[in-house]
């Protein structure tokens, strides 16, 4: 079990604890931020490996869309926080029962992530090569 503390950013307030941030109100609303935002809860924990492993849990459930369900509002959608502190307490805590798998799980994230990232690096930089063969090849 993770010991947290969830509550609601304010513009300019520094935290000493490992902490990040969640967005709370659009469509991607639970996406875990490094910097803050208007609009985001902050979560602080004890320890940084706490962090973490909060942050991927987080993370995931942001990309299931599991928040999606809890969301209220017609123009923008957004999410109470006892509804997220309440739900994110029921699944983080389902989800560190077996906890070696949830660090293979973890691992398996962050090696897929940065597969992920060096893929776009890679499309990037074909798209630049391809700019620049077009540019020359315009240019005669």
């Amino acid at each position: 079990m993770i010991n947290f503390k969830l509550k609601h950013h304010r513009t300019g307030e520094t935290y000493s604890n490992p902490h990040f941030f969640i967005l709370s109100k659009g469509m991607n609303t639970g996406k875990p931020l490094n910097e803050p935002c208007p609009n985001c809860f902050v979560i602080l924990l004890y320890c940084s490996e706490d962090c973490e492993h909060m942050k991927a849990i987080i993370s995931s459930l942001w990309r299931i869309k599991f928040w999606h369900q809890f969301l209220i509002g017609s123009v923008i959608p957004y999410i109470r926080i006892h509804d997220f502190s309440k739900n994110l307490m029921l699944k983080s805590n389902e989800m560190m029962q077996d906890y070696e798998q949830h660090k293979k799980d973890i691992a398996t994230l962050k090696l897929l992530e940065q597969k992920e990232d060096q893929f776009h690096k890679n499309i990037n930089l074909i798209n630049d090569l391809r700019r620049v063969i077009l540019y020359r090849y315009c240019k005669r």
